[in-house]
């Protein structure tokens, strides 16, 4: 299938590790340039050792100007942005007894904001140039609450109303907007969760990751690479008539209509 994505500018938050670094390799694998961004230089230059021909930028995406002078920077040095991935951020998991009004403020901190931040400076560019396409990475649990993950999961909720509202709101501008609500996938972040889900549980980290992988119908945790394929689609010229849409890669672990 050709995707079309070569000589596309692919900027992706959050691309030194996890999803999205699997989403950079894939999108140099396609012949895209991709730029990645990242909190911390060693971790980025880490990544940037690994995906040759990628372009590194650091910064702290909580924070708004921030965020907007790396999006300015990229442009800058690299040209116009034709596809933005939202990979960064994720929000400690924390057991409900636990939470405090702060933990609910750092989750949308570190997941809601993280991605609005670049998010609405890149849209507005696109709108004025009539093309683009936004693919936001949101976890499965704005879909279904968790006692652990509740602030997390409220700002995921917040990013695929978010989506589809943004999706909405630009699509006479040609630009479209889509949300993929990974589940349970082999990163480092799933290995945080699941020592929080085993610390309320009280049991093993095998334990815990037995019983985690007991709740997915498939019978395995997705992979990377597996969410960045899908990616790969979305972002194409193939699905191009995909857009507003949140769309589930949990292995069936929440069979909802939506």
């Amino acid at each position: 299938m050709d995707l079309a994505l070569g000589q596309k500018l692919v900027l992706i938050t959050g691309g030194s590790k996890g999803i999205g670094f699997a989403c950079a390799q894939a999108f140099l694998a396609e012949g895209a340039r991709v730029a990645i961004v990242g909190r911390e230089r060693s971790t980025l230059d880490a990544a940037l050792a690994r995906l040759p021909g990628a372009t590194g930028f650091t910064a702290d995406l909580c924070d708004a100007a921030a965020a907007g002078a790396m999006v300015a920077e990229v442009e800058r040095r690299l040209g116009a942005i034709d596809i933005l991935v939202n990979s960064a951020g994720a929000a400690k998991r924390t057991p409900a007894p636990e939470l405090t009004p702060a933990a609910w403020r750092a989750a949308m901190d570190a997941k809601y904001f993280t991605t609005i931040h670049v998010a609405d400076p890149v849209v507005k560019l696109m709108a004025r140039r009539g093309a683009g396409v936004i693919i936001n990475i949101i976890g499965a649990g704005g879909k279904q609450a968790s006692a652990i993950h509740l602030p997390g999961g409220a700002a995921n909720a917040a990013l695929m109303l978010a989506t589809a509202g943004l999706a909405n709101a630009y699509a006479a501008q040609n630009v479209r907007v889509i949300g993929i609500n990974p589940g349970l996938t082999e990163t480092d972040r799933f290995i945080e969760g699941l020592a929080a889900d085993a610390r309320a549980a009280g049991i093993s980290m095998d334990d815990a990751r037995s019983r985690a992988m007991a709740r997915i119908p498939l019978g395995r945790l997705a992979q990377p690479d597996e969410i960045a394929k899908a990616v790969l689609f979305l972002a194409s010229h193939q699905g191009s008539y995909i857009t507003g849409v949140n769309i589930s890669m949990d292995g069936a672990a929440t069979p909802m209509v939506v």
